[in-house]
């Protein structure tokens, strides 16, 4: 795949770029090693003063950033400015954060002098150079909540970003340059996939995350192991959205389609699969369905547009390969289920909304990446459960009950690393984002997220005579 800027909204080639050659690399790793040595022993307090000063560069930065965001990979503007804010806010709470969170941990003193020690401590120390192979979809949050906590844990970050941003990825180099950070500490590697190997297998490298495709995740996961590395993985999603018979029905609807709608339908924790109460199945449907066709679809840089194009042609070519295989097999289309008309420049789709989905489709089981929904009708919480469970995915999911005992009962059997009551999911600086079965392993954001690249050390200590 070329290293390129493609607008979405037209397929205009804007600017292409050189791949890093096998040269350029090897200076990059080696920078990266340098920067380690001494990022590594920098202050807490230098840490803290670095990551404010680049959460103030992009304050004063987010409508440019945020508009070449929009040009590269088609979110709404608006959308985008969101993104950019919620970079800032994350790389401040990091910096407020990060001194208790990493601070050195004392264990019970029974538990020392059973051990023969007259002192021990527990210490949160670096890795190392982190290897992040990123998507688009998020260009600029994805990186920032790999970045932030990784730079304060005294980590420095090497980025392979999916070849069609290129331009948001050689801004988060040049952003963390300008904040104050030595050479290397953060590097953006202009590469293909095909390098990554290489990279994981290089000793310098001492840990690896992923957030992309179930695909590039085993293939990453796989390197990692044979050379014993440490990786966190976030990959697909296909969530759950239940609407049970206490719901607030207006809300729950409301909420369903900024859930699902939200990033042009392209978020690994979009609510995907919309499972409702037979009780309030019409109620909501008709609500949800209304919405849906409301939503305005165009250009992404104009007030007032709610889904812009997909970000490749080969995402709407999936999408609507999806769609077609349920039409054929008796899905029923309530809205959407096709290209805008007339159809145009750009890779846009219609908001859609499907019924009557059985498991003999590929959309039951796979990941929809675009504005689709599907619906399934249930006569009880065990069957909506069941058909919650009925997928390889385990990222986030949602509950719409006000009965205390439906809301705890999700809480404890819905199989995912989020579970969201009478809210869409939704990430958080200060609270553990992941999933489970086929979603990926390890934790980001919050207390977990940082302690993921760090060493865990026990250090203890023994009488000096």
């Amino acid at each position: 795949m070329p290293i390129a800027t493609v607008n979405p909204a037209t397929g205009e080639t804007l600017k292409t770029f050189d791949a890093l050659g096998p040269r350029e690399i090897e200076d990059r790793l080696a920078a990266a090693h340098e920067a380690f040595q001494h990022h590594r022993v920098t202050t807490m307090d230098r840490r803290q003063e670095l990551l404010r000063a680049a959460a103030d560069l992009l304050e004063g930065e987010q409508d440019d950033v945020a508009r070449t965001m929009t040009l590269e990979m088609g979110k709404p503007l608006a959308a985008a400015r969101a993104e950019a804010a919620k970079c800032v806010k994350a790389m401040r709470w990091y910096a407020r954060h990060t001194p208790a969170l990493l601070a050195d941990e004392h264990p019970a003193e029974d538990d020392v002098a059973d051990s023969g020690a007259v002192r021990a401590v527990v210490r949160y120390r670096p890795l190392g150079p982190v290897l992040a192979v990123m998507p688009w979809n998020f260009p600029l949050w994805q990186v920032v909540r790999f970045a932030a906590p990784a730079l304060m844990a005294g980590n420095v970050g090497l980025l392979k970003h999916a070849s069609n941003v290129p331009q948001t990825a050689l801004y988060l180099e040049d952003l963390f340059r300008r904040a104050g950070y030595r050479d290397g500490c953060f590097q953006t590697l202009l590469i293909g996939s095909a390098e990554v190997a290489t990279l994981l297998r290089d000793p310098r490298v001492a840990a690896a995350t992923l957030t992309g495709s179930e695909g590039a995740g085993r293939s990453v996961a796989s390197i990692a192991g044979d050379v014993v590395k440490k990786t966190v993985l976030e990959l697909g999603g296909s969530d759950p959205y239940l609407v049970l018979p206490s719901a607030d029905i207006a809300k729950a609807a409301a909420t369903a389609v900024t859930a699902r709608t939200q990033n042009n339908g392209q978020s690994c924790i979009a609510a995907k699969r919309f499972i409702v109460h037979d009780d309030v199945y019409d109620d909501f449907t008709q609500r949800f369905v209304r919405a849906m066709d409301a939503l305005t679809v165009g250009d992404p840089m104009a007030d007032g547009t709610d889904i812009g194009p997909l970000a490749t042609e080969q995402v709407r070519r999936d999408v609507e390969e999806l769609v077609e295989d349920a039409r054929r097999q008796g899905a029923t289309v309530l809205v959407g289920g096709a290209r805008p008309e007339p159809d145009g420049a750009g890779w846009y789709y219609q908001p859609t909304v499907l019924a009557d989905v059985t498991d003999r489709m590929r959309i039951h089981r796979e990941e929809a990446f675009g504005p689709v929904a599907v619906l399934y009708r249930v006569g009880s919480l065990d069957e909506a459960l069941e058909t919650a469970h009925d997928t390889p995915f385990g990222l986030g999911s949602n509950v719409w009950t006000r009965d205390p005992a439906e809301q705890e009962r999700c809480a404890r059997d819905l199989q995912a690393g989020g579970v969201f009551v009478n809210g869409m999911t939704a990430s958080h600086p200060g609270l553990p984002f992941g999933g489970v079965k086929r979603s990926g392993y390890g934790r980001e954001l919050g207390g977990h997220g940082i302690r993921e690249f760090c060493n865990i050390t026990t250090v203890w200590y023994g009488p000096a005579d």
